[in-house]
């Protein structure tokens, strides 16, 4: 499966290459990997520890379309806006944290038991604004180049719940909200793979390093369509602490390579 998602991906960035470079279009192609913070349904919201701890790891290898040497566009979009197509993976473990994991009575320790584990597959695209003129900074060794990108992808998550203490399902184990069904789901937890349309919004900065290549600086925030991504959903219309779908915010470095002069 993963060899297959990154066949398509460099599918998508191998085909149309020839015929877009006629029209001035040219590619540039890259790979990004830092750390990954998930906000889900593990832990207390805003608590410190929780956001520190349920963390992970993501790579992207991303593919830029760059219309700056086109002469049939806008002066203002082919100087400022690149198409960003992106295939991107992530995983984290995930586990309670906070107030309610600390108070040492049995419903506590079931919640502190908890283990959760995400991985996710991403392919999208997005519109990315560049600050500074693409020319300017591309002939501009040891400048900055600040940028905002925004854009939908479709994520392919596989989400496992379990617990320390045995099998969750059983009451003597799994707390009692994540026992109530939830969502068409018999629990407010879940063991699946699926597919899910997300959102994700993009800043950070490039840094000229040669005439061919940059460094990059990403920051993401990834909103998805689906509550179940981490394997908890419990049920919204009980418990209203849990009525936000899940996101995530990724903080990575990246090397980018320009293909054509």
């Amino acid at each position: 499966m993963i060899k297959l998602k990154i066949f398509v991906l460099f599918l998508l960035i191998g085909l149309p290459h020839n015929s877009f470079s006629q029209f001035g279009i040219t590619h540039e192609i890259g790979v990004i990997a830092g750390r990954v913070e998930f906000r889900s349904d593990y832990g207390q919201r805003d608590n410190t520890k929780n956001n520190l701890e349920n963390q992970g790891f993501g790579v992207a290898v991303v593919d830029y379309m760059n219309f700056s040497y086109t002469d049939n566009l806008n002066d203002y979009f082919k100087e400022h806006f690149k198409v960003r197509s992106e295939l991107s993976y992530s995983q984290a473990n995930l586990q309670h944290y906070g107030e309610w994991v600390e108070r040492g009575t049995p419903g506590s320790e079931r919640l502190k038991a908890m283990r959760g584990s995400t991985e996710l597959f991403n392919l999208g695209m997005q519109l990315e604004y560049n600050f500074i003129h693409i020319h300017d900074f591309e002939n501009t060794i040891g400048s900055f180049n600040p940028y905002i990108g925004l854009g939908p992808q479709i994520s392919y998550y596989t989400a496992t719940a379990t617990s320390t203490l045995g099998e969750m399902g059983d009451p003597s184990v799994t707390p009692t909200k994540y026992l109530i069904p939830s969502d068409g789901h018999p629990h407010g937890y879940s063991n699946e793979s699926k597919a899910v349309f997300s959102a994700t919004l993009n800043l950070g900065t490039r840094f000229k390093l040669t005439t061919m290549s940059d460094l990059i600086f990403d920051m993401r925030a990834q909103y998805f369509g689906s509550d179940w991504v981490d394997g908890l959903n419990p049920n919204k219309d009980l418990f209203k602490e849990n009525k936000q779908n899940d996101w995530l915010t990724f903080v990575g470095l990246g090397y980018i390579l320009y293909l054509d002069n």
